[in-house]
């Protein structure tokens, strides 16, 4: 009992924080909230974004180390292996942490860090947001890189079931490693609009980026077919992304710009006003691990319609979700049906229903079980963890090992050239940090 009553100190490392807006960057915003106030000390440390960079502090005093590395491709860092060691260990010291936490399988920063923090000794945790496939290079290469980091982890999270078995079988990481902890919602921020909308017009919200994988071209086939069908509905859609200018070019060439509104990119604080403006979210995602967006389109009482795709059959019950599969016919009959079914739908009582299922609360509550399990995790030396490292290919694993090696030599001459006593720690201040130390 008293291993659980630890409070913990926690990095959280990931490429994606905002200013950037996306489900993994308010997956770490919220979770760190919570954290804060059940006692633990968190830090996040991401890249440079734009003029951001240098320490800074947000709502509730989470402090937040943006490092001086520009993105290189898809608000991803230039992968460096050896070049982050200094200034993650440096932060490791300086904040006393005890858990490194890394988040999303494509962050440069995050698999580098976990690396670094593997090196030092310290315990460290993986959550992955997102689902990959096996067969593309893309995919052969993410997955090797995984199946390094994941080869030396304390414990993983992911946050579907589904998530759970595609990382598994591409990392090869036992399955007693992997927690499953859902995403959640900020109820309080998403909530119904107080007056009930008519019926008269139909209006589905679609809200995301416009990307192929999002599913941007399963949608210019699904509107104007839904259009067609429906002289009562009107789409409207926010985001923008590379698959924008088909949907604009969708628009002009069946005449519907007086039933398809472009916003573009939405902010996340005004998310709420647009789809509190419409009956039914439409998600056309062709991979998607849990998809929050769902989840706030659900809490301001929107049926949705979704393509049956990774972890989204677990998001939300069987009659608040109608799903289909990725072809455009199969959409278009999925959004007469969720048409159908709007009379019965009460958006204060959906918006209840999903105050009770999802809360960030619990999501902490149940990430604080994975660091303490991590913290019991026996603390090994670089000799007996290279093994794991040889289990990762004939030629791959022994070049994981030559890199540990390296990573560890250049630890060491960090430690000639600058001592971890000679690095000033920061000073835990504020009646969240008073009973750190304590602890």
């Amino acid at each position: 009992m008293v291993g659980q009553q630890k409070k913990h100190r926690i990095l959280m490392v990931s490429d994606f924080f905002f200013p950037n807006f996306g489900g993994i960057e308010s997956h770490i915003y919220y979770l760190s909230q919570c954290l804060l106030k059940l006692g633990h000390k968190v830090v996040v440390m991401t890249h440079a974004y734009g003029k951001r960079s240098g320490v800074r502090y947000v709502t509730n005093g989470l402090k937040v180390y943006y490092v001086p590395w520009r993105p290189f491709l898809m608000q991803n860092t230039l992968p460096t292996l050896l070049l982050t060691f200094p200034i993650v260990r440096t932060i490791i010291i300086r904040e006393k942490i005890s858990v490194v936490h890394g988040h999303q399988a494509f962050s440069t920063l995050c698999h580098e860090a976990l690396m670094h923090a593997r090196t030092m000794g310290y315990k460290v945790v993986f959550t992955d947001h997102s689902l990959y496939g096996f067969a593309d290079a893309g995919s052969i290469h993410m997955n090797k890189v995984l199946q390094f980091t994941l080869a030396d982890i304390d414990q993983a999270i992911c946050v579907s079931h589904t998530s759970k078995e595609n990382t598994v079988l591409r990392s090869g990481i036992p399955p007693e490693k992997v927690f499953m902890v859902p995403n959640a919602v900020d109820t309080a921020m998403f909530t119904p609009s107080p007056k009930r909308l008519s019926c008269d017009e139909i209006v589905i919200v679609v809200i995301s980026r416009l990307v192929y994988r999002k599913g941007a071209d399963l949608l210019v086939e699904v509107i104007p077919e839904v259009c067609r069908l429906f002289p009562k509905v009107r789409f409207i859609v926010g985001g923008d992304g590379p698959k924008r200018v088909r949907l604009e070019e969708m628009r002009e060439k069946f005449s519907l710009q007086d039933r398809v509104e472009m916003l573009g990119a939405v902010p996340h604080d005004q998310v709420r006003s647009v789809l509190i403006s419409g009956h039914i979210f439409l998600n056309s995602s062709l991979t998607e691990a849990f998809c929050i967006a769902i989840l706030e389109a659900a809490s301001c009482g929107l049926l949705t319609v979704s393509t049956r795709v990774g972890g989204v059959p677990e998001v939300l019950p069987d009659d608040m979700i109608v799903l289909a599969e990725r072809a455009p016919e199969d959409m278009v009959g999925a959004v007469k049906e969720a048409i159908d079914m709007l009379p019965e739908i009460d958006p204060q009582v959906m918006h209840l229903r999903i105050k009770q299922l999802y809360s960030w609360d619990d999501v902490a509550k149940r990430t604080e079980i994975v660091y303490d399990r991590a913290m019991q995790s026996p603390t090994i030396n670089l000799l007996d963890r290279l093994p794991r490292y040889l289990t990762c290919g004939a030629w791959a694993g022994k070049l994981f090992c030559l890199i540990m090696i390296i990573n560890y030599l250049l630890w060491c001459l960090l430690e000639f050239l600058q001592p971890s006593k000679d690095i000033e720690e920061v000073p835990d201040t504020g009646p969240l940090h008073d009973h750190l130390d304590s602890s």
